[in-house]
């Protein structure tokens, strides 16, 4: 029997952020054994790092829940959106939070897509220029997209 639209997207957001997947490490994989030091580490002084690009995927998992829910703007459980300012305490608890913070957005979002029916799936979001299923698709291609992004900012840290 195929998989259902839902079924296959909720794989698809899983093997993007912390389940196995055949195309390697996921987001939450690659922030697995990041120190602060790393996440902090910038190749250049206009170049986001790793703890910006982790805060930046909450952001957009919130974004689309979002609008998925209908729900209003604001509602971030940090200040600003997309691009955030960090804390001024950059230490490892803040670290440990941010990303706890990160992996309760990631289950918030799945809990809302679990629970969309085949026709809220199919619609229209409210800008109206994707569908909600394209918005699901599209969140998860992102943490691939950053998750590459921080492989490569740990790499670039290797002496």
């Amino acid at each position: 029997m195929p998989l259902s639209e839902r079924t296959l997207l909720l794989r698809l957001l899983d093997q993007a952020f912390n389940r196995q997947a055949w195309h390697g490490t996921t987001l939450a994989g690659s922030l697995r054994g990041v120190t602060v030091q790393q996440a902090l580490w910038r190749p250049d002084a206009k170049r986001h790092n790793i703890w910006e690009l982790t805060l930046h995927t909450a952001y957009w998992k919130y974004a689309v829940r979002r609008r998925l829910t209908g729900e209003k703007r604001g509602s971030f459980g940090r200040a600003g959106s997309n691009w955030l300012k960090l804390v001024k305490v950059k230490d490892a608890s803040a670290w440990r939070d941010d990303v706890a913070f990160l992996k309760h957005e990631h289950a918030a979002l799945r809990a809302v897509v679990a629970g969309l029916s085949p026709t809220k799936l199919s619609a229209r979001s409210a800008t109206r220029r994707w569908r909600n299923s394209e918005l699901i698709h599209g969140v998860a291609a992102h943490d691939l997209y950053h998750a590459g992004q921080i492989q490569l900012l740990k790499r670039l840290q290797r002496p």
